[in-house]
């Protein structure tokens, strides 16, 4: 199959890349804006068309939660209107879009996990404009998965684990935030799920993914310096109002992750094991 993968140098985008060296039985075409902009809705429709795509994965979005806020424009053209661009190219065509989505699409004033089927209630920007995105491409694609994330980081790009360790050699003390509550999701481990997807056939709907349990900031931020050996930063845990931000983060967004682990017997890591395998790629740690 021909294999679009948008946002190809941002953090999944890059897990992708790697992990397509083994899924060698595709053709890929892995852009970023320079290669195509996904908000040119001429340019979208074309390269899927001249390519013969198949399957588009995207991977692109507007992420920066906080700037968001004043940003509603872009923010509303990457996340919302940009990927219904794709899902109608993807019709025009008879291919499938996988849309990466998120938690933010909650409020997060549940307190069980959420499954797909739980009312939608965005509390931000980006949350409003990440739910709009899912609305056009199940609209627009009769081929449409949506998978919902949460807390993504890897050993690619700018991310919450590497500013921990950045923070914990600079810094004797850190106060982290302990009552948002979630799970980490290592974007190597979705970006495995996506390809198992792809290779056994994807099917429309919604989904939840991160890795599995359950944790604060506070709580990773600890498990992040004691597996990476750092030993002189002592971290506290912080109130949500004690560390002011533009943008309202959802107090509890746990995924309930049933439905894609049935639907493709997917098995999904626990959240500190992944976290072992980022910090043995990024040398902070040894393998044991």
């Amino acid at each position: 199959m021909n294999i679009l993968i948008t946002g190809a140098n941002g953090q999944l985008g890059n897990e992708m890349r790697v992990l397509s060296k083994e899924n060698g039985q595709h053709a890929y075409f892995f852009t970023d804006v320079q290669e195509l902009d996904i908000c040119d809705e001429q340019s979208v429709h074309g390269f899927v068309k001249d390519n013969r795509i198949d399957v588009i994965v995207n991977c692109a979005a507007y992420t920066a939660v906080d700037k968001a806020e004043d940003n509603q424009e872009l923010c509303d053209k990457l996340n919302h209107v940009a990927p219904g661009y794709l899902a109608a190219a993807a019709e025009a065509c008879g291919a499938a879009l996988i849309q990466v989505s998120t938690d933010y699409v909650f409020d997060g004033t549940g307190h069980i996990p959420y499954t797909e089927e739980a009312a939608t209630c965005p509390d931000s920007v980006y949350g409003f404009t990440k739910l709009a995105g899912e609305q056009a491409v199940m609209k627009h694609c009769s081929r449409a998965m949506i998978i919902r994330t949460a807390w993504l980081y890897s050993i690619y790009g700018n991310n919450f684990v590497k500013t921990m360790i950045r923070l914990g050699k600079e810094r004797d003390g850190l106060g982290v935030v302990f009552d948002q509550i979630g799970t980490p999701t290592y974007a190597n481990d979705l970006a495995r799920a996506i390809y198992t997807i792809i290779n056994k056939g994807i099917v429309r709907g919604i989904y939840h993914f991160s890795n599995e349990g359950v944790c604060s900031w506070y709580d990773f931020t600890v498990a992040i310096h004691r597996l990476a050996g750092i030993t002189t930063c002592k971290v506290k845990p912080l109130h949500t109002a004690e560390y002011p931000a533009k943008a309202n983060r959802p107090a509890y967004s746990v995924l309930d992750k049933t439905k894609i682990k049935t639907t493709f017997d997917i098995e999904i890591p626990h959240w500190e094991e992944s976290l072992k395998q980022c910090l043995i790629k990024l040398g902070m740690k040894n393998e044991e």
